[in-house]
């Protein structure tokens, strides 16, 4: 009999910590946003999802195998700059990259839609997204990936995802006010130091409190003035994936190997050190909430976007995209939306328990 939301997020929780260190407060607070909506329930339990959707989905579970993002969701993308200074959108993170079946992603993603149309985050039919997301996964497939850069080309890609918030003194502002961290441990500190570019002045090291699946994971920011502006690094520290702990397994950190393979245009700034991933923090290189989104946007363009994005990643398996395309002629018509709905049932059902206890 398979555990509870409850025992599970335990378990879960103990494994983390036998890794890393694990800040209290943090995960009280992640305990808090999991007990406010279904939504933000799956952004932060992808740890439930490694260890039920092989069972809710075993027709899906013969797919061909790829090095998967893992926690996809419509909120796991964002923008960076490129080598060349080009606005790049994108996967923002890929904390829980592992060798999955290529439909866990798409599933994953296409349940965090429908989350987010219950939510009012999104106005379009579920129906409508899965064949929106399914068809630009299918079409970059078939052209074999291309970054979406949001320049020339991607123009309307570009309009629905600028950001409403995007004022850069604000954002500097809350930057700011992080409070100095007393315990950044040395190899966070190198890390940051490393990515810097030499500062005019001395740097400070903050605390910094972001995300929802990562909650309880330690995050430090370098802030340093450097030729007239401010610049920001952050460290972020990594673990194995979660679907390590739901396999029983050792694990091993993919987030590099992802970055590495992937048809991308790769964000100069994100690096692996050590246990740590650094990336620059700037007011054009963030994720992007749906709150952040404009409010005049075409969704069913949006999400073939991330269709189109979901392949670029699972591209990087040089050997698999053959395999997708015939495993994806054989599926039936229907069989991501029928996926995603049995997923939204069982992530509102562990949701509703874990609101009960939550008071």
């Amino acid at each position: 009999m398979m555990a509870n939301i409850r025992e599970a997020t335990d378990s879960y929780e103990a494994w983390m910590a036998s890794r890393t260190h694990v800040v209290g407060d943090d995960l009280l607070l992640k305990h808090k946003q999991m007990a406010a909506a279904p939504f933000p329930f799956l952004r932060a339990t992808f740890y439930r999802w490694a260890q039920t959707w092989p069972k809710l989905c075993p027709e899906l579970a013969d797919a061909p195998t790829v090095l998967a993002v893992g926690d996809l969701h419509v909120e796991n993308f964002g923008t960076w700059r490129d080598a060349e200074g080009r606005m790049v959108w994108g996967v923002n993170d890929f904390d829980e990259a592992y060798d999955l079946p290529y439909a866990s992603d798409l599933v994953r993603l296409a349940a965090s839609a429908q989350l987010a149309v219950e939510a009012g985050h999104l106005s379009c039919k579920p129906e409508r997204a899965c064949v929106a997301i399914l068809n630009g996964y299918a079409e970059w497939l078939d052209r074999e990936g291309c970054p979406l850069v949001l320049a020339d080309r991607n123009r309307k890609l570009r309009a629905a995802v600028r950001e409403k918030k995007g004022d850069p003194a604000r954002f500097w502002e809350r930057l700011d006010a992080l409070h100095a961290a007393k315990d950044a441990p040395t190899g966070a500190i190198e890390a940051l130091t490393s990515s810097l570019p030499r500062a005019d002045g001395p740097f400070r090291i903050a605390r910094r409190v972001a995300g929802v699946g990562s909650l309880g994971r330690r995050r430090f920011v370098a802030l340093a003035d450097w030729r007239g502006g401010k610049v920001a690094r952050e460290a972020k520290a990594l673990l194995p994936s979660a679907c390590a702990w739901a396999l029983g397994e050792d694990g091993r950190i993919e987030y590099g190997n992802v970055l590495k393979q992937a048809v991308r245009c790769e964000d100069p700034f994100v690096k692996i050190v050590g246990s740590w991933v650094v990336r620059r923090l700037a007011p054009d290189c963030l994720k992007i909430e749906m709150s952040d989104l404009a409010e005049e946007r075409d969704e069913l363009r949006l999400l073939r976007a991330m269709g189109r994005e979901t392949a670029n990643i699972h591209l990087g398996s040089r050997e698999a995209s053959e395999t997708i395309r015939d495993d994806l002629s054989r599926r039936p018509s229907g069989w991501l939306h029928a996926a995603a709905k049995e997923m939204v049932k069982a992530t509102m059902n562990d949701w509703r328990m874990w609101k009960r206890g939550h008071h």
